[in-house]
């Protein structure tokens, strides 16, 4: 579950407190507990003939002595520690000021100015903003739950940005891309089908995804995902 955080000049949405509680309590302990059984765990395996990895098993369950518990309840915490902080960074913090909203993930993060901001709405489980010509300055998937998602609209309307209800003013422009689409121009749609192999290469291809949705973007056009399929439409004139 998500929280936000206002003050009287910016309002930050992201993991509540208790989230934070849970996973650097949560996950540390689970790691310390683990580490404490590993010995005894790989002891067990280690006589399984269907378990993998048996030379690994085997070297494990033969060590002996307090020292080899500690040396593995340090690791699960260290490990614990490091999934929490792995786990709170995947998640998407948006900073809204009336000078500017921050998306931050993943140690990155983009900013758009207020003045630029002609429309902001919800498409599906994405925060979108669009400027005067429909083009997208960002999507970002967020993480709240259906009922915690409902603070979303409030946060803008209270730092001046203009909001939809009924989603993307423009969702009627939007055809699916096919490959070769005659009313695209050719570098569009190359751009788009070296984006489309990207649907099933995990991690780097979301990255891809993102990043040719931006080379879409200054050519003009834009482009949003559904179930594996591209949809697009153009950008209005200024």
């Amino acid at each position: 579950m998500e929280s936000t955080t206002r003050t009287p000049d910016r309002t930050v949405i992201g993991h509540s407190t208790t989230d934070k509680v849970v996973l650097f309590g949560g996950l540390p302990l689970i790691g310390l507990v683990l580490g404490f059984f590993l010995p005894r765990i790989a002891d067990w395996a280690a006589r399984q003939d269907w378990v993998p990895f048996q030379g690994p098993l085997t070297l494990i369950s033969g060590w002996d002595g307090w020292w080899v518990i500690a040396v593995c309840i340090v690791i699960g915490l260290v490990a614990g520690v490091i999934l929490a902080g792995m786990a709170l960074e995947d998640t998407l913090k948006v900073t809204v000021t009336n000078r500017s909203v921050e998306f931050a993930k993943n140690q990155k993060t983009v900013t758009v100015p207020r003045e630029q901001v002609a429309v902001a709405f919800l498409d599906g489980k994405e925060l979108v903003l669009q400027d005067s010509t429909s083009r997208e300055l960002a999507r970002e998937k967020h993480d709240q739950l259906k009922s915690d998602a409902r603070q979303i609209p409030a946060v803008f309307r209270a730092h001046g940005y203009p909001w939809s209800d009924a989603g993307d003013p423009h969702a009627d422009r939007f055809r699916r891309w096919v490959e070769d689409e005659p009313d695209l121009p050719p570098a569009v749609n190359a751009v788009l089908k070296v984006r489309a192999k990207g649907f099933d290469q995990g991690d780097k291809g979301k990255a891809d995804l993102r990043e040719l949705r931006g080379e879409v973007a200054k050519l003009g056009y834009t482009v949003k995902d559904r179930d594996k399929k591209q949809y697009w439409r153009p950008a209005m004139p200024r």
